[in-house]
């Protein structure tokens, strides 16, 4: 196939043909706009019949005309609007004029006539503005479909020869395999031997992924809420109605008045500076094979360790915390010792990171599968979470001496006031916070959170939400906002 070239154009000859074309053109733009306004008339006289053929005949002469003027004349009004040719003005006015035709005639028959013509104005004078004036041929792609060495038309867009800007073709410059796509914009436009159908398939491309693109932008990102629910304190002085409304207290354990007293959970500082060099939170997972319902077996980024990931990014990126995730595993060969397993590894890792005040060991629950632990956060699908803490104490023994718990105390107000903000900002968010009898490792700092995020009937999605309002309650609690 011998190569096309794309050559410089003689602006003289191009702007003499032109105006002609022009005045042709206005004239007979003029003489269907005489018609369609007399069409209108005789619109207002009599009921239409939206299945008649004249009524068929109108919707084709629109819809014809329409594309005679996109696939022939958008091209050169725009390189005449470009070189500042005195005439482009003329043809643009009938366009305009004639746009309420093609609105009225291809939208007929549905719903407010009105606001459905000014809207296909809208988006055709926007899309040939986009894309036909802004380079968008035939064989280019369609937003949405680039890849990753696409660039936009912005200043400089060529496909070898980066110094040719929009509107440039240099006289008796050739292109050869660095073909400037002005050039080939205006041969095509002038007559060249692409498809008369190829612009209006590319603008059907381009209307179908924008519509495309519109819809994917429904689902709605994460928006931290503000309070939804104000919590009566005076309420939760009274001991029943603090654990009926707060807690849930494993069988095997007890925890009186003395452990859950309101005033007393308040009252504990949970706040941290943000600005300390090093790492000021610790995730780390027990249970780091913990998966969803839909994880791939083999990829982690699917499992608890990958929702670890997601709530380091969060804090890390929208809240200013320096996060160290730990990706140990202990409990590849059984879950039985794993919180023996973990004990020394996160010691050293305190020991090694002084500035670690906050500690966290994230898990997933296990439910009946009948249960489902999910919710519609503002439109998107949310694992609920709760928060755990061991009492170390049953009721058959009390206290259990080699497993003491010298922050037992500041372990529970710090659950305590994770709850109260969730219920106040996200309400149905968390369940009860869950008391059982051993220490689970929860010793080892006074700000110690051990969380059920979700469980294995959860899908990674609804996982991977859960990470933003919890990301939000935590910072609120270690920042003291009120």
């Amino acid at each position: 196939m011998p190569e096309r070239k794309c050559v410089a154009v003689d602006k003289k000859v191009f702007s003499g043909n032109l105006a002609k074309r022009f005045l042709l053109l206005s004239t007979l733009l003029l003489g269907i706009q005489v018609f369609a306004n007399r069409c209108g008339v005789e619109a207002k006289e009599v009921e239409q019949d939206y299945n008649s053929f004249g009524n068929t005949m109108l919707m084709s002469i629109a819809q014809g005309t329409e594309e005679v003027i996109y696939r022939q004349f958008m091209p050169e009004i725009a390189y005449a609007e470009e070189s500042v040719h005195g005439v482009w003005w003329l043809l643009r006015s009938q366009v305009d004029c004639l746009f309420p035709l093609y609105g009225y005639m291809a939208d007929k028959g549905a719903a407010e006539d009105n606001e459905a013509t000014a809207d296909y104005r809208t988006l055709l004078m926007a899309e040939a503005e986009e894309g036909y004036g802004e380079g968008m041929g035939p064989s280019e792609s369609i937003p949405g479909q680039e890849d990753e060495n696409t660039h936009s038309w912005v200043g400089e867009q060529t496909t070898g020869d980066s110094s040719m800007n929009v509107g440039e073709n240099p006289a008796g410059k050739e292109q050869g395999t660095g073909e400037s796509k002005v050039g080939l914009w205006i041969e095509n436009s002038a007559g060249g031997d692409t498809d008369d159908n190829s612009m209006e398939e590319t603008l059907k491309e381009l209307l179908r992924a924008e519509n495309e693109a519109a819809l994917q932008m429904q689902i709605s990102s994460f928006v931290p809420h503000g309070v939804q629910n104000n919590i009566g304190l005076d309420n939760l002085r009274d001991y029943d109605t603090l654990i009926r409304q707060f807690y849930t207290i494993d069988p095997n354990t007890s925890a009186g008045s003395d452990k859950l007293n309101v005033d007393k959970l308040l009252k504990a500082d949970m706040t941290i500076p943000k600005g300390s060099p090093g790492p000021q939170i610790l995730i780390y997972h027990t249970h780091s094979q913990e998966a969803f319902s839909d994880s791939v077996a083999g990829d982690e980024s699917t499992t608890i360790m990958g929702v670890g990931d997601r709530l380091t990014e969060i804090l890390t990126l929208d809240y200013g915390y320096e996060v160290l995730h730990h990706r140990g595993q202990y409990d590849v060969k059984s879950r039985d010792n794993a919180y023996a397993n973990a004990l020394p590894e996160i010691e050293q890792l305190l020991e090694d990171n002084p500035t670690i005040q906050v500690v966290i060991d994230l898990h997933r629950d296990e439910m009946p599968e009948g249960t489902r632990l999910a919710m519609d956060l503002d439109g998107r699908p949310t694992a609920r979470f709760m928060f755990f803490n061991g009492m170390s104490r049953t009721r058959k023994t009390g206290n259990i001496a080699y497993l003491y718990n010298e922050n037992l105390d500041s372990n529970l107000a710090f659950s305590f006031q994770m709850q109260l903000k969730a219920m106040e900002y996200y309400p149905g968010l968390t369940r009860r916070i869950y008391l059982k009898g051993y220490r689970y490792n929860m010793h080892l700092c006074p700000k110690y959170l051990l969380i059920e995020l979700g469980a294995q009937n959860n899908t990674v999605e609804e996982a991977m939400n859960a990470c933003d309002p919890l990301a939000h309650i935590l910072d609120m609690v270690l920042s003291g906002e009120e």
